[in-house]
């Protein structure tokens, strides 16, 4: 299987969409929205904002891994 590591990501708050490069070497808990300004966190259950708020998983639950101690 082949990671993905670009996202489209959409913010909840004002629906603005922005394709980001997800990092492979950590969790990215917090976004700053480029449209509105908010403060994007992931959802409960969820390991950071690319598994709540965009079109593809963080590589490592792409890879069926535990991705800094979150859920999977």
């Amino acid at each position: 299987m082949t990671v993905k590591l670009t996202s489209i990501l959409t913010c909840p708050e004002c629906g603005h969409v922005e394709t980001e490069v997800m990092p492979t070497d950590a969790c990215q808990y917090f976004y700053d929205c480029k449209g509105c300004g908010a403060v994007l966190k992931p959802k409960a259950g969820d390991c950071c904002v690319y598994c709540s708020y965009a079109d593809t998983p963080c590589p490592p639950i792409q890879e069926n891994k535990s991705c800094c101690g979150g859920a999977n």
